[in-house]
């Protein structure tokens, strides 16, 4: 992946992490990371970087960056020809594929914003297995995923009866 489109794909979850349900802009961006960091970059060399027209980085926007993103500086470089992203270790291979796989899922369902937060959320847990063995286990238990969700979230369980009850209404009329 090249420099340019790790940016894209950042201020991509970026947006999503902060509740925009699109990407952040290159504007937002330098504005952020002016208010929240106290320091600053400009738009038109994000947009430089990000078109390929400046294929490398200063170190100190790297940092800047990578401090803002929450990525290592390292990751901020076009990907050696050939390299490849799976890890070795069989056990980091699947942490590291759950994450992946849930954040690209997370930017399928942007457009339904509880459920792209829930799967960034697992993703960054410390241990992404764990968490989907969880949710397994609650779904095998009969009963137990609408009594834990009706404790911890009653505003959806009432959504889900009225449309259950609008349901019934409807094949009564038929």
């Amino acid at each position: 992946m090249k420099l340019g489109e790790k940016i894209r794909y950042l201020r991509e979850v970026e947006g999503s992490l902060r509740g925009l349900n699109r990407p952040m802009t290159q504007q937002e961006l330098v504005k952020a990371i002016r208010q929240e960091l106290r320091k600053s970059i400009s738009q038109s060399y994000l947009s430089q970087i990000e078109n390929g027209a400046r294929p490398h980085m200063t170190q100190s926007s790297r940092a800047l960056l990578a401090k803002f993103f929450k990525v290592h500086p390292g990751f901020l470089v076009d990907d050696p020809e050939g390299y490849h992203t799976e890890l070795t270790s069989d056990l980091r291979t699947t942490e590291g594929q759950l994450d992946v796989w849930l954040l690209q899922g997370s930017e399928r369902f942007v457009s339904d914003p509880e459920v792209s937060d829930v799967l960034i959320k697992a993703a960054r847990e410390k241990d992404t297995r764990r968490c989907l063995l969880l949710l397994g286990a609650i779904l095998d238990t009969p009963g137990l995923g609408e009594r834990l969700l009706e404790a911890l979230r009653p505003e959806l369980m009432a959504g889900a009866k009225g449309r259950r009850e609008n349901r019934r209404g409807s094949h009564e009329r038929l």
